[in-house]
């Protein structure tokens, strides 16, 4: 069992959006392959999900904002005495290649937005039990296609939001490693603290202590209150020791 669980807190709504679709690209791998009925659902609900977040914003302009805000400061760093710049050069080519893959590739989310199949099932899954047999035939009849013919349609559903998905992962994890943690005290479950234009909050906390956090604020300042996991039992400590990341 783990002894600490992560918490991750956006500070902007970019953050917010992008551990959102990575949220959402790791549940449609999950169920995979598809065996059944209800592995498809999940499959359908998150793909569904995930182009709702594309059409709120242009996310591929906000990742490559972000690529050059990330070579930039790699740049900084190619000036701090006895860092390693062969490494610093590898991640830099990395954010170039990734920029270009970015820019070359179709519209996000446009491959699946014009899928018929994605589009039938999309809007069925606003209705209670939308997707029975009989409301929606065509996806009862695909779940009983070739397992090859599935697994083949999928790839290619996924392939298309490969550039996406590298991108992500890679900006994500620059700006994961970006801090490391620390070591802080709460005082009767509160906590706060500047945030130094950080985009991002980690926390571990003990899980003996049974204990969430609650989090407000953005880049510049933010509070933290934790709150005991059994509401009406539940007991905060006068002091909590936590670590924390503002990356």
């Amino acid at each position: 069992m783990h002894t600490h669980i992560l918490f991750e807190h956006p500070l902007n709504e970019k953050m917010r959006t992008w551990l959102r679709v990575e949220f959402l690209l790791q549940q449609l791998s999950i169920h995979l392959p598809l065996n059944d009925h209800a592995d498809a659902l999940h499959f359908f609900r998150n793909m569904g999900d995930m182009l709702d977040v594309f059409e709120r914003g242009d996310i591929r302009t906000e990742l490559l904002k972000e690529l050059e805000r990330q070579q930039r400061k790699l740049q900084g760093w190619s000036d701090v005495p006895g860092v390693d710049l062969n490494r610093i050069e590898a991640i830099r080519q990395q954010l170039k290649e990734s920029g270009a893959v970015l820019m070359a590739a179709p519209r996000i989310g446009q491959y699946l937005r014009e899928d018929r199949l994605i589009g039938l099932v999309r809007q069925r899954l606003s209705i209670p039990g939308g997707c029975c047999s009989f409301d929606l035939p065509t996806l009862h009849m695909w779940l009983h296609l070739p397992h090859e013919q599935r697994d083949a349609q999928i790839a290619l559903w996924l392939e298309s939001l490969d550039p996406l998905r590298a991108t992500l992962s890679l900006i994500l994890d620059l700006i994961r490693n970006a801090s490391p943690f620390r070591r802080q005290t709460s005082l009767n479950g509160f906590y706060q603290d500047n945030g130094d234009d950080a985009d991002l909050l980690r926390l571990q906390i003990p899980l003996k202590d049974r204990l969430y956090p609650q989090i407000s604020g953005h880049k510049s300042r933010f509070a933290i209150r934790f709150m005991p996991f059994d509401s009406e039992n539940g007991l905060v400590p006068e002091r909590l020791d936590f670590e924390l990341a503002c990356c």
